[in-house]
């Protein structure tokens, strides 16, 4: 068993990039969903409401490079600590540092709406929730969590029933999993209480409830093509109300630091009972 990918999204809800090997630790892999983009009062906003963020990447740098397709990459310095405002998201306010106007003018021109780029920078601060992730655990602007797991044989089972229904099959870049795990056993993480890589420990918390995301094409931002939503609904719907609707992935959360690569070996180093899903 092993890692068969790495991704980083340097701006939330961006494009991802593509990695054969990353810093880890507490906060996740390095550079990782640093940067994200709000309305003008600071309420996040994603692919779910503005599905052309997926043509936008960021390049981690000093400068960070931000490229939004069929235009030229705009170079963005890093915002002054004091130039900063309070953001949301979800039901979490966080201090964040604030891009120039010019970047955030050619942002919102892209974009067709008024928006701003925010960057977690030193002076952040946010925690994953307690409830699953025990106290004090940092996180950017991840959804929830630092690392997001994924695995091979679970796309494969995934794909599968799709193409059992007429489906067409997806990638999983609709997933934008963090880490990708080699493994034949479909939703064997179902399972898994932690996992070793590279020296660092990862401790699977909280199974990943999926949304509209998962549907669109993760370089257009496309919803025309293969949507995996009805085969979670057929073979992954969550049994437990506690995290309700379809399940794919793991959030995890990192002890230790290092550098993990495409090709480590994971162990798994204990079990849990399997998550419940529904059956049909």
């Amino acid at each position: 068993m092993r890692v068969s990918a790495l991704n980083i999204f340097p701006l939330k809800s961006g494009r991802g990039i593509s990695l054969r090997e990353s810093p880890i630790d507490a906060w996740g892999l390095g550079h990782d969903r640093r940067w994200m983009v709000t309305d003008p009062s600071g309420s996040f906003i994603t692919q779910r409401q503005l599905p052309a963020l997926a043509q936008v990447s960021a390049t981690p740098g000093a400068p960070l490079t931000l490229s939004m397709e069929g235009h030229p990459p705009l170079a963005v310095a890093p915002p002054p600590v004091d130039d900063r405002m309070d953001v949301t998201i979800w039901d979490q306010t966080v201090s964040a540092a604030v891009a120039d106007t010019m970047v955030n003018d050619a942002l919102s021109a892209f974009l067709g709406r008024p928006v701003k780029l925010v960057h977690f920078d030193e002076m952040s601060r946010r925690t994953a929730s307690a409830d699953w992730a025990g106290p004090g655990t940092p996180v950017a602007f991840g959804d929830g969590y630092q690392v997001l797991v994924t695995t091979t044989g679970s796309l494969t089972a995934l794909n599968a029933d799709m193409a059992a229904h007429g489906e067409e099959p997806v990638g999983m870049d609709r997933f934008r999993a963090n880490v990708v795990i080699d493994h034949d056993e479909p939703f064997a993480e179902d399972g898994w209480g932690s996992i070793e890589i590279g020296g660092v420990v990862l401790y699977l918390v909280k199974p990943c409830a999926r949304c509209i995301m998962t549907t669109q094409d993760q370089q257009t931002g496309s919803r025309e093509g293969a949507s995996p939503m009805p085969a979670m609904g057929r073979i992954r719907m969550s049994a437990d109300r506690r995290v309700p609707g379809p399940l794919f992935g793991w959030n995890a959360v990192p002890v230790g630091s290092g550098t993990i690569a495409v090709g480590d070996a994971a162990k798994v180093l204990d079990r849990r009972d399997t998550w419940p899903i529904k059956r049909r």
